[in-house]
Order: C-alpha cells, then structure tokens, then sequence
C-alpha cells in the first residue's frame, strides 16, 4: 500500500472505489467556502492595513523582471487555501472512506429427483410431433439444465423397468443417457409403472445414500427432499408390481410422486390409456397428476414442477472492509499545522489576527 503522503490518494481512480460510510460530513465541504466568503464579507471593510512607502522600491525595480512579484502575489493564497485543504480532509476522514469487497456463497444440499420415462411402443405416436418420446426427452433434457445442486437419475420401463443412471450431478451425462432413449431399448411388450416406481425407490434409498443422509442428520442438516416424475401413456400392462403398492412405498419413504400423462386422448384408442391409474398413484404418493397433450403443455408441466421443487439455499454475503480514513486525517492535520506555520511568515497577516 501507497504511503499516506503519497499523491496517489488524491487520484480519480482512487475515490471512484470508496464508499463513504458518513457521506453526509462531505456536504459540508461547499460549508468551508461560504464560511471564507462570509468572513472576508464582514471583514472587508474593517482590514488594518500598515501604510509604506514603496517608492525607492517601485523606482529600483522598474524595468526589471516582475516574474517574482507575480509569484508572492500568488503565494498570499497559500495560507487560506493550506486552511480550506486541512478542514476538507478532516471531513472526508469523517466520512470514513472505505474500499468493500463482497463475496457470496451459495449453499444449498439439493434435493433427490429420479425421472422414469416410458420408453415402450405406444410412445411412438405422433400426436406429439415427431413423437411423444422424442418431445419427452427434448423437455426432460430442458429441466435437467434447469436444475442445480439436485441428484437426478434415471429409469426407463416398457414391459421390464431398469435404471439407466444412478443419481448423480453429473448432467452432461444424465443428458448424454436422455438423448440416446428409443423404443428399442427394451425388447418386452407392456408398461410396467410399478416396477418402475419399485426402481426409482430403491435407487433413492441405497443404502450409501442412507448413510450419507444419517451423517446429514447427525451434523443438524435437514434430509434432502425425494421425488420421483413419471411419464407415460399411462397404460399399465405388465410387471410384477402393482403401481399402487408401488405409490404407498413411495409415500412410506418420504418420496413425492408427480404423473405425467403423455399424449391426446382422441388419437389413442378407448380403453388403453388409464388416467385413473395415474391420478391414483398421484394422489396417494403427495403429488400432482399431469396431462400433456402437446409439446408445450408438457413444457409447462416441467416449468411448474421445477418451481414447486426447489431446495433452500442459503446465501452467505462476505464483506471485506478497508478503511482509509487515517490517510485523511494525516493529510488534514499536516495541511493545518502548515497553515499555522505559514502565519508566522510574510503570507500571514499579523495585524488580522
């Protein structure tokens, strides 16, 4: 750092990245000038002056340079103006000058999501243009960027459900797994929401995330929040559970399940979509059923769960704070006892005081 009698202080740049805690006492400043121009107001009239005669003097000097004569003229100034520089810097040291630099730390534990997309033959209708999978997976693809700090993982189902990636926070990854979905990834016919539903609980409740949450718990963290988003046609036709027994193990581990129902009921055939199904396990796992019937309801579906589930963060400020004011009060101090040295000079007046 600069030496308090060092210029740079007085540099623009300088005062540009101060925050004046008091900056009320720099008003005062403009206060110096009005006081200086009452006093010589008021005391124009009433100046002592000691008559002499410069005549020998002026007769001496005439022809000569008057360059010296300018710069005593000017001089005269010093002592009123070293005054005005010691009370302005005595102020600005009372606002105290400050240089704050604020840090902010984001911290939030995230909550545990699992998606679990329907990947069977009937997602291949095209009421949702190109088809409902693929509008599935763009939209899907959209809250995994949406999110942050959450765990989410991946299961997809057609006659079989299996896991396709872990909970993790790695979502280039989960992305990658979300592009690559098809039809074809599962050769067994059906719709298997209970098993399904059976491969999401048992991701988020693997017992190293058990453990994890226990020492969570243990340090007076509160244990993340689970939830599980289905999306399907909602056809249940196969697996080895029921989605309802499914939806009630849901609920029994704290995990809130959300329905989405994928397609338009006038272009798929009468009795092969069971909503009831869907609003059923809804209800019973403390979520919401949902009906997309095109690309961008299915958007907005996506858009109110994100605003529904999201985890606390709590926000730290860091605020660093340098003071400055000594450097002023130095200067104002040093610009005063100037000023007192400067009358005991020819710049002083002697019979004003």
């Amino acid at each position: 750092m600069e030496p308090w009698y060092s210029v740079y202080w007085f540099r623009s740049v300088q005062w540009q990245q101060y925050h004046f805690a008091h900056p009320l006492a720099l008003s005062l400043i403009p206060g110096i000038l009005v006081l200086f121009f009452l006093r010589y107001y008021l005391s124009r009239n009433a100046q002592q002056q000691l008559n002499m005669s410069l005549g020998q003097l002026r007769y001496r000097r005439i022809g000569t340079d008057n360059l010296i004569d300018r710069w005593l003229s000017l001089l005269r100034y010093l002592l009123p103006v070293s005054v005005f520089m010691g009370m302005a810097m005595l102020l600005v040291a009372l606002a105290r000058p400050q240089i704050v630099r604020q840090q902010r730390d984001e911290q939030s534990e995230g909550i545990d999501i699992m998606l679990a997309i329907d990947v069977s033959e009937s997602m291949n209708e095209g009421d949702l243009p190109p088809n409902r999978l693929a509008v599935a997976r763009r939209v899907a693809q959209a809250f995994v960027n949406s999110r942050k700090n959450d765990r989410i993982g991946l299961v997809i189902f057609a006659g079989e459900a299996f896991s396709l990636c872990p909970l993790t926070t790695d979502y280039a990854l989960l992305k990658q797994y979300l592009n690559d979905l098809n039809t074809r990834m599962i050769r067994t016919s059906g719709t298997a929401i209970g098993d399904a539903l059976a491969r999401c609980i048992n991701r988020m409740r693997d017992p190293v995330n058990i453990q994890a949450d226990t020492a969570q718990i243990e340090a007076g963290q509160t244990e993340r929040s689970k939830l599980i988003i289905l999306l399907s046609d909602g056809d249940n036709t196969a697996g080895n559970l029921d989605p309802v027994t499914a939806a009630k193990l849901a609920r029994a581990f704290s995990m809130r399940l959300y329905t989405i129902a994928v397609g338009r009921a006038s272009s798929v055939k009468a009795g092969t979509v069971d909503e009831g199904i869907l609003k059923t396990i809804a209800t019973i796992g403390s979520g919401s059923f949902y009906r997309a019937t095109d690309a961008r309801s299915l958007q907005r579906i996506f858009a109110q769960i994100n605003r529904l589930e999201k985890a606390p963060v709590q926000v730290r400020v860091y605020e660093d704070i340098q003071d400055f004011y000594r450097v002023y009060l130095y200067w104002g101090i040093s610009f005063l006892l100037g000023a007192l040295l400067l009358k005991n000079t020819i710049f002083g007046n002697i019979l004003e005081d």
